[in-house]
């Protein structure tokens, strides 16, 4: 295992991190901000008024994995359970039996290619279902696409490998904008890019890790196992994303609880046989121990909603539930992270505060993932 000492060095060495970094993650999760507004530029152009022009839908079925996927998390967390229309997120390559003309179809892939983009995009026109097809440019996608005379954001093939999620997100946004299923303003792409590219500066590589908030992370994670804490159905997309990005990239196992419904779960996890034995000396050198120790990350959302089980014995907030899990972790001696609770969260609104978790959330595996070796291990 690479020692907080020596992955410090790692971090904080700028031709080490080029040098450990082949596909260039690093250079990609920094310019965030500017794929939501080539993004934008690129779904504009594309002609989203051949989807809305046909008004409100029934429902949308978006076919996407993996970080496509998140995005379609993201955008149904922020429509809520008020949602006029039903919001459903399937991995293809089939739709699903009931999906009509009344419906909208949304495929959403970086690559725009496989069995599981191209059938449901036939498929759809073979329906009369209305097609969004994102992908990238000259893919059998968008030929799929062409053929139903549905728009197609067309991205470039400069995008990296499990950096695209605002490439898939950023669509979505427009679309339901324009549908008129989020308020003018909420999903703003200026200001979300706004938000990735000040973390850029804060967590980019030439900024040491006393003073980066992602290295920090980072370095705290390195011989944690992460036990993530997500306030509310919003926070819960971060900590997919969080959770997807550590295994994938760092190879790191995490633990994942939504709160409040795993409030339970959680704090049995925190006060379990993997919790501190020696409790009592909170003091003590940890570099004496063996293996690694639990660390709760928290992931905060203030606007997760108010306590929605009047009728229950305790507290079903999500902010009741993650106060609780504190406590238990306080209680038990396990450390404690915040994602991306530095500076003032509060000064932004919702969707841009998520987009600061979400990119934390990036850098910081990908430094893990350069502390460890593990790009150049796994690139051919």
């Amino acid at each position: 295992m690479t020692g907080p000492e020596f992955a410090e060095e790692v971090l904080d060495d700028l031709d080490l991190l080029r040098a450990r970094d082949p596909r260039g993650l690093l250079p990609a999760v920094a310019g965030a901000g500017a794929q939501v507004r080539e993004t934008a530029r690129l779904t504009e152009e594309a002609g989203l008024g051949r989807v809305t022009d046909g008004g409100r839908p029934r429902g949308l079925v978006i076919v996407a994995r993996r970080e496509g996927a998140v995005a379609a998390s993201v955008l149904r967390a922020l429509l809520g359970p008020s949602s006029p229309v039903t919001v459903d997120v399937v991995p293809g390559p089939s739709l699903p039996v009931w999906t009509g003309p009344s419906d909208i179809a949304v495929v959403a892939t970086r690559t725009g290619a496989g069995q599981y983009a191209v059938a449901p995009a036939y498929e759809a026109a073979r329906r009369g279902v209305t097609l969004l097809g994102i992908g990238a440019d000259d893919a059998p996608l968008r030929a799929a696409c062409s053929t139903a005379r549905a728009p197609y954001v067309a991205l470039p093939r400069t995008r990296v490998r499990h950096t695209t999620l605002w490439s898939l997100l950023t669509p979505m946004l427009l679309l339901a904008t324009d549908l008129g299923l989020l308020p003018r303003g909420t999903a703003d792409p200026e200001a979300v890019a706004g938000a990735l590219d000040e973390i850029a500066g804060e967590c980019g590589p030439a900024q040491e890790s006393f003073v980066n908030p992602a290295k920090t992370l980072g370095l705290e994670l390195l011989d944690a196992l992460p036990v993530i804490a997500a306030e509310g159905p919003l926070a819960g997309t971060a900590a997919t994303r969080i959770e997807d990005q550590l295994a994938t990239l760092a190879g790191l196992p995490v633990a994942g609880f939504r709160l409040p419904d795993q409030r339970v779960a959680a704090c049995s996890v925190l006060g379990g046989p993997l919790a501190p034995r020696d409790a009592d000396d909170f003091f003590r050198d940890r570099a004496d121990d063996e293996g690694r120790r639990l660390r709760l990350l928290t992931i905060r959302d203030p606007e997760a909603g108010a306590n929605d089980g009047a009728e229950e014995r305790e507290p079903r907030s999500a902010g009741a539930a993650v106060d609780e899990v504190l406590r238990t972790a306080a209680a038990h001696n396990v450390p404690v992270s915040g994602l991306a609770e530095h500076g003032d969260p509060l000064r932004y609104a919702r969707l841009p505060r998520l987009a600061r978790q979400l990119a934390v959330a990036d850098f910081t595996a990908v430094y893990l993932a350069l502390a460890l070796d593990n790009e150049r291990a796994i690139s051919p």
